[in-house]
């Protein structure tokens, strides 16, 4: 066996030692950008620093500016906020609720927490249990404590344990969500991290050291706190919190769903599956939210004005089915809806603008015949007819002859596009006759107490399903496309939404398990040699954790139909 590995870094040809770990190679080769450099690639595959290179081939380095890096930051930085929340319990900090020794008998007794809830801006939303007040006191000393930890530069190790004996020690943590995630594992043996003395459990990579984690701020939120990271475009630097107060009400709604529902995290979901509660789960999910589109139903014919309800929202957010069941609602109120797609509206491909990368900007206002909208959209509001153009996707160019339209006392356009919620697409329709709706899949559920459950990862996995479906795209392309989407949704969707008139949660809390039953297959169709085989073992761990649910159960007018088929609509 050969003493030495020839590997490449950034085009050069090196010799190392066999057993030479990443962090040493980035220290010495990564020059002055290693203190930002977290995790390495080494061919395609996603290492932590502390582990041996083992094979000849290409090295990279991820750093905190690129999204995997940012994931461990993250997540390692809420490793580091429950350690130094742990230090202050020891120490007797919380009084009569403080729990110096976990082995403590504390049967009965709430024990001292940080839950974390879920992502809002560039941070997450925490609570802490109600016998603890969240004053700027307190805020201050956790992070000083966490600050000190910092300085300190204590190593993040990881270590696998039996995963019985894993369940045991959250369990004396009082980290009962923790314990019934794991309980659900299949493997024997489970991976948890530690600092100094402190463990806890994880979903992905974390970064070797607490000197890592030097830009962080904790700042008081509503009920709880923020704990607030960088971005990824100044990753030295804290970003500027600038909450929208109506993304918080629905995610605190959908939280208070959960809560009614019993179902918090996914091991309670995977408790009440088990127990043969799935069909009750399904109909009281769908329940809310049908009561939750006809109220918005109710909004949009209370005022005769609102002539055009203008829907946007991010990728595979359920528009469609969300715009079919809102049309019904309406219905149902005495209004006729006209349903219209905004791609109706494109220009003809070979005219479209060019992106940064030299590719066609099929995502762009531009792509959008804005002139005509407005000219069509005036007319009908003024009782006139109007020819509403067709776009043809398979020629790429607009149809000769479009469909006539014309607008009654109680006809309402619903309109469904990317650009919806933006004024300048609809300049020369009168603010009052506009009833403008987002839409996101705003996830409620969470892995455990400290992993919130990335909204973006669920709306990737319902892309994944459909497009595998409806169009015919391996998980690897939709996976190899989502960065561009992301950059689309950033530019043109995220903007807007705090002009909304109203928010939609188009999550399901027990799509997930569905999903798992279609995605899985398609993620480990990703060949392990393309760069898109890191992402899909990630999200194949992340579905891993779901009990399965079969579709049976499901009604065929419900949003999750329009990913994994048999939908009673045109989706």
């Amino acid at each position: 066996m050969s003493e030495t590995l020839n590997i490449k870094i950034n085009g050069r040809e090196l010799e190392i030692p066999c057993g030479t770990t990443f962090q040493k190679i980035v220290d010495k080769y990564a020059g002055a950008e290693k203190d930002d450099i977290v995790l390495c690639y080494s061919g395609y595959k996603l290492f932590e620093l502390f582990k041996k290179v083992k094979y000849d081939g290409e090295l990279k380095f991820v750093s905190t500016k690129q999204k995997d890096g940012q994931r461990a930051y993250r997540r390692s930085a809420l490793l580091l906020m429950q350690k130094a929340f742990d230090n202050m319990n020891k120490r007797g900090y919380f009084g009569e609720n403080s729990v110096r020794n976990i082995y403590e008998k504390t049967e009965g007794k709430i024990l001292p927490n940080i839950f974390v809830m879920y992502s809002l801006g560039d941070g997450y939303f925490c609570r802490v249990n109600k016998e603890i007040e969240v004053t700027d006191e307190f805020l201050r000393d956790l992070t000083e404590e966490m600050t000190s930890l910092v300085i300190q530069n204590l190593p993040i190790q990881k270590k696998m344990m039996n995963t019985k004996d894993a369940e045991n020690t959250f369990k004396k943590y009082g980290m009962k969500s923790k314990e019934r995630l794991l309980y659900y594992r299949s493997s024997s043996n489970t991976n948890i991290y530690e600092i100094d003395g402190f463990c806890d459990y994880f979903y992905g990579y974390m970064v070797p050291s607490t000197g890592y984690l030097k830009y962080f701020k904790l700042q008081k939120f509503e009920d709880g706190f923020m704990i607030l990271f960088p971005d990824l475009k100044e990753n030295h630097k804290v970003a500027e919190f600038k909450p929208s107060m109506k993304l918080f009400d629905v995610m605190k709604q959908s939280a208070d769903w959960s809560k009614l529902l019993n179902i918090r995290t996914v091991g309670a979901l995977n408790d009440a599956v088990c127990a043969g509660n799935t069909t009750d789960i399904i109909l009281m999910q769908e329940a809310m939210m049908e009561e939750k589109i006809g109220h918005l139903a109710q909004d949009i014919a209370g005022s005769p004005d609102h002539k055009f309800v203008m829907i946007a929202g991010p990728s595979s957010s359920g528009k469609t089915t969300f715009s079919h069941r809102l049309s019904i609602q309406l219905l149902s109120l005495g209004l006729k809806p006209h349903p219209l797609s905004l791609d109706n509206y494109y220009m003809d491909h070979d005219t479209m603008p060019m992106g940064e990368d030299g590719k066609p900007d099929y995502e762009a206002l531009e792509c959008l015949d804005v002139e005509r909208f407005n000219s069509d959209m005036t007319s009908l509001l003024n009782g006139d007819e109007a020819e509403i153009p067709v776009f043809n996707f398979k020629t790429g160019r607009r149809e000769a002859e479009g469909i006539p339209m014309k607008l009654q006392k109680n006809d309402v356009l619903v309109i469904e596009g990317i650009h919806g919620l933006n004024d300048k697409l609809s300049y020369s329709l009168p603010k009052e006759s506009k009833f403008k709706i987002y839409i996101s899949a705003l996830t409620q559920l969470a892995i455990d107490e400290h992993n919130p459950l990335s909204t973006t990862d669920g709306r990737l996995i319902r892309r994944i399903v459909r497009d595998a479906r409806t169009r015919g795209t391996g998980a690897q392309e939709t996976l190899s496309r989502w960065d561009s989407v992301r950059r689309g949704e950033e530019k043109n969707i995220f903007p807007f939404q705090n002009s909304v008139d109203a928010f939609f949660n188009s999550a399901l809390i027990y799509e997930m398990a569905v999903l798992k039953l279609y995605a899985v297959p398609q993620l480990y169709s990703v060949p392990r040699e393309s760069e898109e085989y890191a992402e899909a073992k990630r999200l194949l761990k992340l579905l891993n954790y779901f009990v399965p649910i079969p579709t049976e159960y499901i009604a065929k007018n419900s949003l999750v139909r329009e990913f994994v088929g048999g939908s009673c609509f045109d989706v």
